[in-house]
């Protein structure tokens, strides 16, 4: 056989990905912020529209927190630290969905 030359070689080979695992970034409820300044922030950062914003607001408010963004771990992590910057309180988790 040449150097040159490969043997005969059967792989399988499974070139899938796994699938991404969803993140959200969850606004927590705090004594500090006013309801408009958070319905402020979500329109402002994440362009939600007031009356989604104000839901989510809402959210935050009587149940203590709310998910505003689902998606990739690092972008999450963006949004999370960018609620950190406006003042809120916000975590990164595994979506439970």
């Amino acid at each position: 056989m040449s150097p040159l030359a490969t043997p005969d070689i059967e792989e399988s080979v499974d070139l899938s990905a796994a699938p991404l695992e969803p993140w959200e970034v969850v606004v927590w409820n705090d004594p500090v912020n006013l309801m408009s300044y958070v319905v402020r922030v979500f329109r402002t950062y994440f362009g939600y529209s007031l009356e989604r914003a104000t839901v989510l607001m809402r959210q935050v408010h009587h149940d203590g927190q709310a998910i505003v963004a689902t998606g990739p771990r690092e972008t999450m992590e963006v949004h999370a630290q960018a609620m950190h910057d406006y003042g809120l309180w916000a975590t990164v988790r595994k979506a439970t969905r």
